[in-house]
């Protein structure tokens, strides 16, 4: 009980990181592992309660405030089919695998946006062509397993395969990932809870932080707009990158 409080902030601070570029399970799953003494499965399970609502409530706020393309709902239900068929992976794919690629990766993508300041700055038009919104599936698809079965950056990966894909602001691209990545992580909780891993009582109580740390994330958001999401994906990129090279080459 007297470790509510960390994790009821742990949850907060992890609402207003999602909102503003994904990467809250940096910061309340570490504070879940170390002090509830839960299994590594039922923390992410409960994580992901807490997750999907905060993630949730940003994209109502996003999509009201921002708007996304149609097209962005069915997104969503692939990305959620397959985040579903990762979490149920999950065992099948060691970390030690996932984690190389995945460095490599987000190496790429903090030196393209480093030295390309003008990507996710446009106030043009959205090219919505077949073939692009065909590439947003492969997108949608890829990623929804990815975070079923690994996690990390999803919706920075998210933001940046939107963006060059319809040659769009990061904002829009923001608001169209808070929609897909709310489905992501309906899918794996889905499996998680099937599996009874969650601990609801918590669970609950760290979605209600959550929520409230993912809107003033929003706001925070839209009114920074695609500037603040910029230097942000450069931040979250430093930051992965350390974790994962840290994981990597300590052996963990």
């Amino acid at each position: 009980m007297e470790l509510l409080p960390l994790l009821v902030a742990a949850s907060f601070i992890a609402g207003w990181v999602d909102a503003v570029i994904g990467g809250g399970g940096l910061v309340l799953i570490p504070v879940l592992m170390s002090t509830t003494g839960l299994p590594p499965a039922a923390v992410l399970a409960t994580n992901k309660v807490a997750a999907v609502t905060g993630t949730a409530s940003a994209a109502v706020t996003m999509v009201r405030r921002v708007g996304v393309p149609r097209f962005t709902w069915g997104y969503a239900a692939v990305a959620g089919a397959m985040s579903a068929c990762g979490a149920l992976a999950v065992s099948l794919i060691s970390d030690s695998v996932v984690r190389p690629v995945i460095l490599v990766l987000l190496v790429s993508v903090g030196l393209f946006v480093f030295f390309n300041p003008s990507f996710g700055t446009s106030r043009g038009t959205p090219v919505f062509t077949a073939p692009r919104v065909l590439g947003g599936v492969a997108v949608a698809a890829a990623m929804g397993f990815y975070d079923g079965i690994f996690g990390p950056g999803t919706g920075m990966f998210l933001i940046m395969g939107f963006t060059a894909l319809f040659s769009q602001a990061f904002l829009r691209s923001a608001a169209m990932a808070k929609v897909v990545n709310t489905a992501t992580n309906l899918g794996a909780l889905a499996v998680f809870s099937a599996g009874g891993w969650v601990d609801w009582p918590l669970a609950l109580l760290l979605a209600a932080a959550n929520v409230a740390g993912a809107q003033l994330g929003t706001r925070t958001v839209l009114s920074g707009g695609s500037k603040l999401v910029r230097f942000a994906l450069l931040a979250l990129v430093v930051v992965l990158c350390a974790r994962l090279g840290w994981q990597e080459f300590s052996g963990i």
